[in-house]
């Protein structure tokens, strides 16, 4: 164990302890004016939003005895948050940010410590060791916005009790080890942020996914099946960045992804998906960034996709195209389309012919074939989106890096 994790890194050997210790100071943690004057420029204890008054009533002197030192102890008053929650202007603990404290312990769960805390508005944990039971009375907790339970130790199926919360706008449980399948109710959830990537789930993808509201959608590194459901183009409105690769995805892509206006960020590589990339992707004139790569696709790359003006990166590696055109090789040349390991005939690294006849041996087909020429866009939409994209671009200079590529990474983004 390095130096740095010695000093963070603590067992408890259960938050019951803390909940008490909350329950004797919460009433006196009123963010005393004298008692942050005193602490606000320790660059150990941190700024005056901390809720460090927790001090206050002698619960720090029983947490030192307990954890033994005064580092850890420092840290984890420095994970409260004291705020005003209501027009009395009353100070309460609002909020727990426990991101990287590395706690662990035998039972360190939630049940009896987050429902101790009422007023919270979020709650993040990422990088610990919180596993066991959920606390059945989440949903009394009125405020609670934000759910951060990312790459801890959760093995069980997925947590009932987060569907009554229903204040939520954020939940992140990506790396843990939940299996077993995804309640419908959770793409009803009124979030912007639903990180479920890298856990054990396996099931087809729902048929009301086109139901969440979320902007940023990530289900990446599970066992999810079947094919992508024609509902996802319901999320219209909302959808921005949506990641589906690395799972066991079948079936052809669904022309309702056209829908998808708002998207910037389409992942579904590393899956099962076959057929033709429909024509409709053509209306999806916000999108930078478009993966494919490693699925069974064939057919020609559409011209009007390689058009898309905010394209950054299209990457269609290890699949079976036949054919690009004009506009694509444009793409290949700047380096933003990948089109290796296809069967484009004259191109390099392209797989043998001998795996391409094999593979078109088959009889390979998609239901409702018509529908991969429909457009759910006119040409004069598709100009207007260009010029917007660029008006766009040339004021801000650069586009916004990916939220959820970096959700894709296990600690707090």
């Amino acid at each position: 164990m390095s130096k740095r994790e010695m000093i963070i890194s603590f067992n408890v050997s259960s938050l019951a302890l803390v909940a008490l210790v909350l329950a004797q100071f919460l009433f006196l943690a009123t963010c005393l004016p004298d008692i942050l004057a005193q602490v606000h420029h320790d660059p150990m204890l941190g700024n005056g939003r901390e809720a460090l008054e927790i001090i206050i009533g002698g619960g720090a002197l029983l947490l030192l005895q307990t954890t033994k030192t005064a580092l850890p102890l420092l840290l984890l008053l420095r994970g409260f948050i004291c705020d005003t929650l209501n027009s009395l202007g009353e100070k309460a603990l609002a909020g727990v940010k426990f991101n990287g404290f590395s706690l662990d312990g035998p039972d360190l769960n939630l049940d009896g410590f987050i429902d101790e805390l009422p007023d919270i508005t979020v709650f993040h944990a990422n990088s610990n060791s919180f596993k066991g039971a959920f606390p059945l009375k989440i949903s009394k907790i009125k405020y609670l916005y934000e759910l951060d339970l990312s790459n801890n130790k959760y093995s069980c199926e997925f947590p009932y009790e987060v569907l009554g919360a229903t204040k939520l706008t954020f939940l992140d449980l990506r790396f843990n080890s939940f299996y077993g399948m995804v309640p419908p109710q959770v793409f009803m959830l009124d979030v912007d942020v639903l990180y479920l990537n890298n856990n054990n789930f396996m099931q087809k993808l729902p048929d009301d996914l086109g139901s969440t509201p979320a902007l940023y959608l990530t289900l990446a590194h599970n066992k999810f099946t079947g094919p992508i459901p024609k509902t996802i183009g319901q999320a219209h409105k909302t959808l921005t960045e949506v990641l589906f690769l690395d799972n066991q995805l079948s079936g052809c892509l669904p022309c309702d992804i056209g829908l998808l206006n708002k998207a910037t960020v389409f992942d579904a590589s590393r899956n099962l998906l076959t057929g033709p990339i429909p024509q409709s992707f053509a209306c999806l004139a916000q999108l930078q960034i478009l993966n494919l790569a490693n699925n069974q696709l064939y057919g020609p790359v559409p011209e009007l996709v390689c058009k898309l003006p905010s394209l950054g990166n299209l990457s269609l590696s290890y699949n079976y195209f036949t054919k690009v055109g004009p506009e694509c090789q444009k793409l290949i040349h700047k380096k933003v389309l990948d089109l290796t390991m296809n069967c484009i005939p004259g191109f390099p690294a392209q797989r043998s012919p001998a795996q391409c006849h094999a593979f078109f041996s088959k009889t390979r087909s998609c239901p409702d074939e018509g529908s991969f020429s429909w457009m759910p866009c006119n040409a004069k939409s598709r100009r207007n989106s260009l010029e917007l994209s660029d008006s766009i671009t040339t004021s801000t200079g650069s586009k916004e890096p990916s939220r959820s590529y970096a959700a894709l990474h296990p600690h707090r983004l």
